[in-house]
Formats: structure tokens, C-alpha cells, sequence
């Protein structure tokens, strides 16, 4: 199992210039945060904290694939990801975020930051996620192209306008 735990980085403890940490994201870490639309990968993410007074810039780098459902043929595919992001904190009265500004409140002073690598991870995956051409499922495939074929040619008889019936007799 994931431990979840070493994601929360106890701002108050750091010392002041740069602390590095390095996380290991696998299918468990994907599980153990619950993630939506990623269930399984193998992934490094590295954490470099520079942090001024009560001010931190956390710089992330994470490389490595995510296994998805391709969109034609639902079998899964790797998608290689390779991000480098920052986050500011700083402290305050409440927790907040505000675009890559988060604010923690001084009296818990913990961040987790489980949930920003995730979605620095999913941001990077492309929205059309299809395997290369020549590499879907041969049989979901031929399964696509003959409902496909069917429903086009139902939908051609149906939804031909009558006016035009008479240029279609003379097409044939």
C-alpha cells in the first residue's frame, strides 16, 4: 500500500534554501488518492523546495507513463508524460488556492501535495488518447467499422430529404 503520508511536507520544519524529495508514483499512489481518470502508472516525481522566510517555491519534475483506455478501441495504452511545474506557498489564516499560489494556514502549516501531482500529471496527457496507427485491437476494430457501416447506411435511407429524391433516382 501507498503511503499517502510522505505527500505532506511539513512547511514549518523545512529548513531555510533548498530541500530536494523524490516520490515514486505507482499504480498503489493512484489508488491510495483515488484518481479519477489515471488508475495505473509508473512515474518519478522530484521536489525541489526553495524556501525564504515563510515563503516556498516548490518546483516539481515528473516523468514517466500512465497506462489508459485508448478512445477507439478501449484496450490500454502507455502515454509518456514528462512535466516540469511550480507552486508558490505562503502562509496565512486560512487555506486557499488562487492559480499556482497556495496558502497554508501558519497554525497547521502542512501541505499535501499528493493531489497537485496528480493533476500536473493529468493536464499533460493529451485529450485525444489514440494508439499509434496500426496498433488498436484488430477486433474491436472490424466490430467499429461494421456498426459503423450499418448505422450510416440506415441513417443515409432516413434521413434523405424528399425533395431531393427525385436528383437521387437520376445519380443512379
Amino acid at each position: 500500500m501507498c503511503n499517502i503520508e510522505s505527500f505532506k511536507i511539513d512547511l514549518k520544519a523545512l529548513p531555510q534554501g533548498v530541500t530536494n524529495l523524490e516520490f515514486k508514483l505507482d499504480d498503489e499512489y493512484f489508488q491510495a488518492i483515488d484518481a479519477p481518470d489515471i488508475q495505473r502508472g509508473e512515474l518519478q516525481s522530484s521536489l525541489s523546495i526553495n524556501r525564504t522566510d515563510d515563503f516556498f517555491e516548490l518546483n516539481f519534475h515528473t516523468e514517466g507513463v500512465v497506462h489508459i483506455p485508448c478512445d477507439i478501441c478501449l484496450d490500454d495504452m502507455d502515454q509518456s508524460i514528462e512535466t516540469d511545474d511550480r507552486l508558490m506557498v505562503k502562509f496565512g489564516d486560512d487555506y486557499s488556492e488562487e492559480d499556482d499560489l497556495v496558502i497554508v494556514a501558519e497554525n497547521e502549516g502542512m501541505l499535501d501535495i499528493s493531489w497537485f501531482i496528480y493533476e500536473f500529471i493529468d493536464l499533460n496527457i493529451p485529450i485525444k488518447h489514440v494508439h499509434a496507427p496500426g496498433k488498436c485491437n484488430p477486433a474491436m476494430i472490424e466490430m467499429l467499422q461494421q456498426h459503423s457501416a450499418a448505422r450510416s447506411g440506415e441513417e443515409d435511407e432516413e434521413t434523405v430529404d424528399p425533395r431531393w429524391a427525385a436528383l437521387l433516382k437520376l445519380k443512379k
